[in-house]
């Protein structure tokens, strides 16, 4: 047996529909993968290949729980996004068989402190305090593949406090869940318990003390977070 110096940490983990949980071993996401959206954040999306942030396993938030604001902003901003669980490893992975890594779909949010982000670009600096904080990642329930296939269409929307923010369709992603694997791998081994964030599309902003937030991707499920006032 291991003796820990300290006490080993939680395993982070989403619940699956029907029973069990989904174990998180790392949190990619995609940059800019909506057109619209690349735009309204000041990019071309016709002359960017996809990149990629992390977060930490810990910053899933599940259940619908409660999301206390975050210190050191002033600008917290929702981003709807479909989230592809990955069930089994690979790298370098081919576009053709990509979807055969993927375990299953949920729906999620990637909150962003947008006030920091903004300073960091401008400085030249990493995102990582304004993307990978605590409770920075909302997350429904995960749904086998195996049940709903590999959704390529349909509504991806949040409302905050039953008013429509965000609005599009899957079919408006620049890179398909496929390609962003097939990229992502190319750069690192991805393993079981892997959840890709892929992207969002426009009409991000901020969200207050006190509202409710819930994201919906047709076929997938929804993803609830009110914030603590």
């Amino acid at each position: 047996m291991t003796d820990y110096v300290v006490a080993p940490p939680p395993i982070a983990a989403v619940p699956v529909e029907g029973g069990g949980l989904f174990p998180v071993r790392r949190i990619f996401c995609v940059g800019r993968n909506y057109a619209a959206h690349a735009r309204e954040m000041g990019a071309d999306p016709d002359r960017e290949p996809p990149f990629f942030f992390a977060k930490p396993a810990d910053a899933i938030l599940t259940g619908g729980r409660d999301l206390p604001y975050p210190p050191q902003t002033e600008s917290l901003h929702f981003e709807v996004e479909l989230v592809a669980a990955i069930g089994a490893g690979g790298a370098g992975i081919a576009v053709e068989n990509a979807l055969d890594h993927v375990w299953g779909y949920a729906a999620g949010i990637d909150m962003t402190r947008r006030d920091l982000q903004d300073v960091a670009k401008q400085m030249r600096r990493p995102w990582d305090l304004s993307k990978g904080f605590d409770h920075s990642a909302p997350i429904g329930t995960l749904v086998p593949a195996s049940r709903i296939g590999h959704p390529s269409s349909g509504a991806i929307e949040l409302s905050v406090d039953g008013t429509m923010r965000q609005s599009s369709d899957l079919t408006h992603m620049i890179w398909s869940v496929a390609e962003t694997i097939a990229h992502l791998s190319a750069s690192v081994r991805l393993e079981p318990g892997d959840l890709i964030f892929t992207g969002t599309p426009e009409g991000v902003g901020a969200v207050s003390r006190g509202q409710q937030m819930e994201g919906r991707i047709d076929g997938v499920g929804t993803v609830t977070a009110r914030m603590l006032a």
